[in-house]
């Protein structure tokens, strides 16, 4: 078979870059420690930038929605340059008051909560230690509660903090030293962040130029169209699972109300703020709240419980297939898969991130199969 002097050199490229790729990967595999330090080397080095592009990636949501609807037919230059820093502050706003709303609800009764249920405990204690043999008739644990000695116990934890307190203090000037550097790395990644908001026309126009011109053809469209359809549906995945959140925490605090459940308003907004994680996220607000109401009144604590459960069935079977059904294109099944994975991997975050990216795979998958199969039909 004779090649032309072009398809010999390209060809002689495609061979000597799959060797390379081959050597790398096998020199890779062989210094795997190396390559993982020298990876969470470079993360470090990157991460108030990758924090930053999250930022910039939430915050762009609402400022968008009041970019297009503030000063729309605004003919004034000076009201069009406005526009967008006008609407930066009222997304930053809106998200800050959301967060200290929030806190403002929540932290002071489960604050209270706690407090209860230390000196619940306590009490208990107490009580224990004057208790003798007669409190304790007909009960078939009485012996054994009683052969516990509860002061003993108290003095052994006690003075296991009295010989431990040097390397808890150490912990806590560890962790005060990694709150202190999260502090500085959140402050430079949100700068970052304004910086991405007030110029991302730019840096799009930017990127696709250094796409075009860099990469070749076929893979550069694929490229610009993977970004394209994930910022899309990021987007739609912040809108819809908000949308979705502030509905959950409603219906929560309002049935609440109707059954007299204490602590509606706070219960409401908390298992508002933690539905925005997806499937599980809900019921951690409902653990913590059944938590926090059992400290007043355990029979309503379970009745929380039940109606809970209820409220989560109808919304999903009715309320998240309608909000989120048009806004991510993912089967149920695989939006657990994801949250299940992407907690593993990040915790809290992986479960919110892991949704939208598994929703553009399965997106750019479908389209790619759909494509195939289009060929192979033509084919025969």
């Amino acid at each position: 078979m004779n090649f032309s002097p072009v398809k010999r050199k390209a060809l002689a490229k495609w061979i000597i870059g799959i060797a390379a790729v081959c050597i790398l990967i096998f020199l890779g595999v062989q210094n795997i420690d190396a390559v993982a330090k020298a990876l969470s080397w470079c993360a470090d080095i990157i991460m108030p930038l990758l924090i930053g592009c999250v930022i910039a990636a939430v915050l762009n949501v609402p400022m968008r929605f009041f970019e297009l609807h503030i000063w729309r037919k605004a003919e004034k230059p000076l009201l069009k340059k406005l526009r967008r820093p006008v609407a930066f502050m009222l997304a930053l706003l809106l998200i800050i008051g959301i967060i200290a709303g929030v806190g403002l609800l929540v932290i002071p009764a489960l604050a209270d909560a706690i407090e209860v249920m230390v000196d619940g405990i306590t009490g208990l204690t107490n009580q224990l230690n004057t208790m003798n043999e007669a409190d304790f008739a007909g009960n078939p644990f009485g012996s054994v509660i009683l052969g516990i000695e509860w002061d003993e116990i108290l003095a052994s934890v006690k003075n296991w903090f009295q010989q431990e307190w040097r390397p808890i203090v150490e912990n806590i000037f560890s962790v005060l030293g990694t709150l202190i550097g999260g502090i500085v790395n959140f402050f430079i990644a949100f700068i970052f962040a304004v910086y991405i908001l007030f110029s991302k026309e730019k840096l799009k126009q930017q990127m696709s130029r250094l796409v075009r011109a860099w990469i070749p053809e076929r893979f550069g469209n694929w490229l610009i169209h993977a970004a394209s359809t994930a910022s899309m549906t990021f987007r739609n995945f912040i809108s819809g699972q908000s949308i979705e959140a502030v509905i959950l925490g409603t219906l929560c605090m309002a049935g609440m109300l109707i059954l007299q459940i204490p602590y509606a308003p706070m219960i409401g907004a908390l298992v508002g703020v933690t539905a925005l994680i997806p499937v599980v996220g809900a019921f951690i607000g409902t653990i913590v709240g059944a938590l926090m109401i059992l400290t007043v009144d355990p029979l309503k604590a379970i009745e929380f419980i039940i109606f809970f459960i209820i409220l989560q069935q109808i919304e999903g079977n009715v309320i998240y297939p309608k909000v989120m059904g048009s806004k991510i294109k993912l089967p149920g099944i695989w939006v657990l898969a994801a949250v299940i994975v992407g907690g593993n991997i990040g915790g809290l975050a992986g479960m919110f991130f892991s949704v939208p990216i598994v929703s553009v795979l399965y997106i750019l998958i479908k389209e790619a199969t759909q494509k195939r199969e289009f060929r192979q039909r033509e084919v025969c």
